[in-house]
Parts: C-alpha cells; structure tokens; sequence
C-alpha cells in the first residue's frame, strides 16, 4: 500500500442513539445559538471575553453540525467494532501464511539493543490487513469467556455512544466558557470513565483529566478577574517516568522505532561517500536511536566513516547525567565497529542565536545532518514566527540532511473545540493499537498511557499560550513550512525496510503509506507518525 486517505474515518451511522438529541440535551447553548438567539448566554461570554489577555487564540470555538457530530462519534466508537465473523473467515488463513513467511526473517533480527527494541513481541505483519481487529482473548493470555457476548457488545456500543456524546457536549461548553454546565457534564464523564477499562474508557478518562484542569483556569478567570497561560494544577509525573514510559513506548510499539529507523537511513543515505559525519540532535533527550546507525554506518561496503560527531542540544539539565553514561558506553560500541565516536552537549534552549557554526563547532570538510526528532513540533507557535526563525537559522548552516520525524496531527488549530475533536480521534486511534499491543491488566501498558500519552493530552487540551508545546502538525503544513524556509523534500529508500519492521511488531492494524515524499505509519488507516528528510533546495540558496 502506497498511499491512504488521511482524512478522518467515515462509518454508518448507529441507529440506536439519537445523535442530534443527544448533543442538545447537553448542551442548551448549541439550541440557542441555531435559533439565532443571543440572548443571556452571548452576553455572559462577552463579559468572561473582556477578561482574557489580548494574546488569547482561543477564542469561542465554534460549535459543531450535527452531521459533524455523527460521523466524528461513528468514526471513534467503530475503531473497536469491525465485523468480527469477516474478519475471522478472511484473514486466519492469511495470518498464518505470514507467520510462516516472516519466520525465518525474525529469527535474523538481534531484539536487544537495536531499533526495534528487546521486548518486542515476535507477531506478524499488518501492512495490508487496515480493517482488521485483534485476536481472540487468548492471545493475550485472557480466558476464553472473556470474549463479550453479542448483547454485551451492543450494550457496550451504546454506552461508548453516550461518553463519546458527553465529550464533546463538555468540550463545546468548555470552549463556550460554560463552567457550570462544563463541571456538571464531567462529573457524568466520570462515572463513565476508568483508567483500567477498554480503549475508549481509558482514553476518554485522559480527555477527562485534561478537562478538569482546564476548567480549572475557567474558574480562575471568573474569580480572579484574570486569565493565566497554563493549567493551575502541576504534573506530578517525574523526568524519570516519562523515560520508563517513553522506553516502554520504543519497545512495545512500533511508533518510535519507525522514526529512528527512517531517519538512520536517511542519514546513512546521505553519508555515502563521506569520511566525517557530524549530527546536531535537537532536544536530545537519550540515545535510543544511535546504536542502530552505528552498525548500519559500520556495514558500509566501503568502509564506516573516519570520524562521527553528535551534538546533542538538551533542554533539561536534569538528563546530563543520564545522557553521558550512555554515551560513553555508545563510545565504546563504536570503537569496537571502527568507529571514532564524539559526543558533545550543549545544555541550552534552541534558539535562532545558538544555531551558529561557532556556537555548533561546525567544521570544514564534515557532512551536517540536522536530527529533528518529535522535537520542531515545540517551536511552533499561534503565529509560527518561532519555528520560521528556528528553520532559517538550520538552513543557513547549510546542512547536508534535515531529518523530520513528527506526530501526524492537527493539534493546532485555532479554536479549542477543532483541537479536542482532532486529538480525541489521534489518541483513542493509539489506545486502540495499545489495546490490540498489550494485554488490558498489562502494567506496561498503563505506565505508556498514564506517563506519556496522558500528559501530551492533558498539554494540548488543558494548556494555551508559551506552556501548551505539544502543537503537532500535518505533514502538509510541515511541507509547506519547510518549503518556504528554503528545503525540499529528499526521496526515501526504505519502504521495504518499514515493512519488514512492521513484521516484528506485527498487530493488523499498522499500516505505511506514502505522501508526497513523507513516509506514514497509521493505525487502520488513520496516520500516527511522519518521517521525511530535507536538504537545502539550491534554487532557493542561490537566488537569496
């Protein structure tokens, strides 16, 4: 598969729960506004308005059709309810088929230490199966009655129905600025959700979380006159756990690894032919992808190359310690390959007056490559300003290779309702692969859901301003600010290599496409990550 429609996913609509109703009955403001009455409630939001700094983009979302409604509910509660007697009758024989086919090829894959990380499950691949569900409860170690019966899945459904209806009637009141009508739809939220439950329960209960602290600054803005850039509440989630989870995250799923692994051939592409290799790792935060270039780098036919330097640009000088240890035994792995290895940290933010070559210690007769790893996302801002100003100071080192590896998202937007509807699609499509990765009492995968994912959530749902960072964008709108920073996109030679990955990890749903020049890895045809390489277009270097 080559390509994917990237758009959200559209399913029959369900019969049994009156869509229309149901977002009405939970919100009064939607009726009032499609009667075209202002009335109290205009003047209430007018007054909370006055009270906001001039910066705030949030402004009154607007609320949503109800044909919008259906298919954005229909969309999320299908992602779990395929036609299981299809997909049981068709795909069996074909899972067995690619069992035996990828056998021999897993067995030549070292699990400790590389890309694709030592816990990984030896599965089978799920390029082409985009519609297709996890197995049976046995597979994940379940009881054989643990399988709902066709009445428990229709009850299940509807109740799926009826949180996905309170989420977004909460969200529409949030961004009305309801917090009356907000806090009284969340604490029916919270009957619903559970944090142990299946997919949907557990993400909806991260959405729920990120509601009540921005609520939170809702209430802050009507008692104290004044509107603060970020949640009142502080995560009390360590440095030290976000990297357990984030490793978790490396070993159990595909999401990570796809990156490191487009990015290191990328690099290695660009390496051909050169003795001294210089990368300058933006917000570096640990050394998860570097083994697995060291040995690609090592199996060169003509040789690995003299010289290797890594920059690492560090945000949090609390990873120093951390970072160096691993360096130092990556060090000795490259020595062991014939390679000379240098690491080098630079414990500041990044900022258009760092990216300098006497800043970098860029040197004449070296290869640059510019790592952008789930990192660039941080520097876009409402305006973009930021990340145009980052992107002009990486093009004039005059790199050699830009590697861009981001969520797949619009998380962005302009009025909070878009950004909650688009990030409760992205993050229930994740817990939707978790859930068909690892078994639901995994600890695993509550430590990935609770210490990683649950604060992107809560960032992009509860915060505004400089504190909220997680502002993923699609690949288009990276395309096009790329562009206009003066790179083009470099064809990828590693779609093959992607899918023997997906191999590995093997759950049905993950799918690869391409776009445009940019790799994507999806979960049942709806896009997760992007990974794409740049150079500095020569048309646009040489006319400016």
């Amino acid at each position: 598969m080559e390509s994917f429609n990237v758009g959200w996913l559209s399913f029959p609509s369900h019969e049994s729960f009156n869509h229309d109703l149901a977002i009405r009955r939970f919100c009064p403001a939607r009726v009032e506004q499609e009667q075209g009455g202002g009335g109290e409630w205009e003047e209430i939001l007018n007054e909370i308005d006055e009270l906001c700094l001039p910066s705030d983009t949030t402004g009154i979302s607007p609320c949503l059709a109800a044909s919008e409604v259906d298919e954005f509910v229909d969309s999320i509660i299908n992602m779990d309810h395929y036609e299981k007697d299809d997909y049981i009758n068709n795909s069996l024989a074909e899972n067995q088929s690619n069992l035996d086919c990828f056998h021999d090829e897993m067995e030549m894959f070292s699990m400790e230490n590389d890309v694709y990380g030592s816990d990984v499950l030896t599965m089978i691949e799920g390029d082409e199966m985009e519609s297709a569900i996890s197995g049976s409860a046995e597979d994940f170690g379940g009881a054989p009655d643990m399988v709902p019966r066709v009445a428990e899945v229709s009850h299940g459904v509807d109740q799926g129905l009826h949180l996905v209806h309170m989420l977004l009637a909460c969200a529409e009141a949030v961004g009305c600025r309801d917090t009356q009508l907000a806090d009284s739809l969340l604490s029916q939220i919270w009957a619903s959700v559970n944090p142990w439950g299946d997919s949907l329960q557990r993400v909806s209960y991260c959405f729920a979380a990120g509601l009540k602290s921005r609520l939170s600054l809702l209430h802050n803005v009507k008692t104290n006159g004044t509107f603060t850039n970020g949640a009142t509440d502080i995560s009390l989630v360590t440095r030290e756990e976000k990297m357990e989870a984030f490793q978790l995250l490396y070993q159990t799923t595909p999401y990570l690894a796809f990156g490191f692994m487009v990015a290191n051939e990328a690099i290695c592409q660009a390496a051909v032919g050169k003795d001294n290799l210089h990368i300058i790792d933006l917000g570096m935060e640990h050394t998860l992808q570097w083994p697995s270039l060291l040995r690609t780098l090592a199996s060169r036919p003509k040789g690995p190359p003299k010289k290797l330097r890594i920059t690492g640009l560090v945000d949090d000088h609390q990873s120093l310690l951390e970072l160096e240890s691993s360096m130092k035994s990556l060090v000795k792995e490259a020595s062991s390959l014939g390679i000379q290895l240098e690491f080098n940290v630079l414990t500041e933010a990044v900022t258009p007056s760092l990216l300098t070559k006497e800043n970098l210690n860029l040197r004449e007769g070296e290869a640059l490559v510019i790592n952008g790893i789930m990192h660039l996302h941080k520097y876009v801002k409402e305006s973009r300003g930021s990340l145009k100003a980052i992107l002009q100071a990486l093009k004039k080192l005059s790199p050699t290779l830009l590697t861009l590896v981001e969520q797949d998202a619009n998380h962005n937007g302009p009025f909070f309702l878009g950004r909650f509807l688009e990030s409760l699609h992205y993050y229930s499509a994740i817990f939707d692969s978790l859930e068909a990765s690892l078994p639901r009492n995994s600890p695993q995968r509550m430590k990935i859901e609770r210490l990683h994912f649950a604060e992107e959530i809560r960032n992009i749902v509860a915060f505004e301003g400089s504190n909220r960072i997680e502002r993923h964008e699609r690949a288009d709108q990276w395309r096009r600010q790329l562009g206009r920073a003066g790179f083009q996109v470099m064809g990828l030679k590693c779609m093959s290599q992607a899918r023997m990955m997906l191999s590995v990890y093997g759950c049905d749903g993950y799918t690869l496409g391409s776009e445009k020049g940019c790799l994507l890895l999806g979960w049942k045809a709806r896009p997760i990550m992007l990974a794409s390489a740049w150079q500095v277009n020569n048309v646009s270097s040489s006319s400016s």
